[in-house]
């Protein structure tokens, strides 16, 4: 707990090797929250030329290492720590996880360490078919990372869960915080004109999938379950993103022959304004840690059908009672929720409701609670 009653605590975000991924995002919108409810915040990252980082309010310090390779900023995060001793310093990725847990051996401060896992771990290892010995490895390496921290944040219960089961820390050591997705910019992007045909009022369904074209979102189940809602149902199908799984989600939109109704839109820089112009968002992952984008397209009432797959998307829909789940890599399941939901759209008021928890500041409060961290009545400034 805080010494004083007046003193702001101290929050430091450690995360070195920035991308445009969902990890960095919540990361960038964590420093945001614990900023609007008063905490002093410090941003570290190896290069502040990144994306996301020009939505950090002026009260965050960002702090550059500027090294050329992971294991060099170790002496330089020692130093950080020895000269500002935060409260709690908070990774988010396994490479930065383990230089923090380094720095906690040197440190003898008041700083607390906490990882936050983001995705279902075990079951991305068993999706990915990971060799049993390369497995039990990560497996050991996670469970030491766990085990030598102060506390855990899971993004969700099922995250919490495959943490405890790899790992076997106290349950009291970790805590369940929904992630900061729904932010005002969210709403504001998602009202701004979008040049885009398919969205007009007389153009057919929209069906949209969001996200990396890679193995985790299996978009191949997705294209099967649109032919068979197309035999149905005149629609069309868009893709945002970018990965390496293109070529063969070309081809097999050829072997399908779903023609003219299929679309690789690639990157997009307002996927908001798609995302509320769509009749309906799907998600088709094998895995996930807390499905931003669902949690997103709940957020502006768009009508979704989501796999049930480890983890997230069960609780996001509270159980499927909101919005449909169907098991993963079944496209015929798949194309009759989709087919089911376009004729009969779902609920927008009940979408909304149903992730009302998952802003800045509720999430930001619950970082604080899970760091035993209070906002003083009166903040100096």
């Amino acid at each position: 707990m805080l010494e004083s009653n007046q003193r702001r605590p101290h929050v430091c975000l450690f995360i070195l090797k920035f991308g445009d991924g969902g990890v960095e995002r919540m990361m960038v919108n964590i420093a945001r929250g614990l900023s609007l409810i008063g905490a002093r915040v410090d941003f570290i990252v190896k290069e502040t030329e990144a994306p996301y980082l020009h939505l950090l309010p002026p009260e965050v310090r960002i702090i550059r290492f500027q090294v050329a390779k992971q294991k060099a900023a170790l002496p330089k995060l020692i130093d950080y720590l020895k000269r500002y001793d935060p409260d709690i310093l908070l990774s988010a990725k396994i490479l930065d996880d383990q230089l923090a847990l380094k720095a906690k051996r040197r440190h003898s401060g008041r700083t607390r360490f906490f990882l936050r896992p983001g995705t279902a771990l075990l079951s991305r290892m068993q999706a990915r078919g990971t060799h049993p010995l390369r497995r039990w490895l990560k497996q050991r390496q996670l469970s030491s990372l766990f085990n030598n921290a102060d506390g855990v944040v899971a993004v969700s219960q099922g995250v919490a869960d495959e943490v405890m089961e790899l790992s076997a820390i106290d349950g009291d050591k970790i805590t369940v915080i929904r992630n900061p997705t729904i932010t005002p910019e969210l709403y504001q992007q998602a009202e701004e004109p979008v040049d885009e045909p398919w969205l007009a009022a007389d153009q057919p369904p929209l069906i949209l999938g969001i996200g990396g074209l890679r193995r985790q979102k299996d978009f191949p189940t997705l294209l099967r379950a649109f032919a068979l809602v197309r035999q149905q149902l005149p629609c069309r199908l868009m893709l945002l993103g970018q990965g390496n799984k293109e070529g063969q989600l070309l081809k097999l939109a050829q072997e399908l022959g779903l023609g003219d109704d299929f679309r690789l839109a690639g990157f997009v820089a307002n996927p908001y304004a798609y995302l509320k112009g769509a009749k309906l968002f799907v998600l088709s992952s094998l895995w996930e840690g807390s499905p931003n984008v669902l949690t997103e397209a709940m957020a502006l009432g768009t009508s979704c059908v989501s796999t049930d797959c480890p983890s997230g998307p069960h609780e996001v829909t509270r159980g499927g009672e909101v919005a449909p789940l169907v098991p993963m890599g079944d496209p015929e399941r798949l194309a009759e929720a989709m087919l089911r939901t376009l004729r009969k759209p779902l609920d927008p008021q009940r979408l909304k409701e149903a992730v009302s928890d998952y802003t800045l500041e509720k999430s930001a409060r619950g970082y604080l609670a899970a760091f035993g961290l209070v906002i003083p009545q009166t903040i100096d400034a």
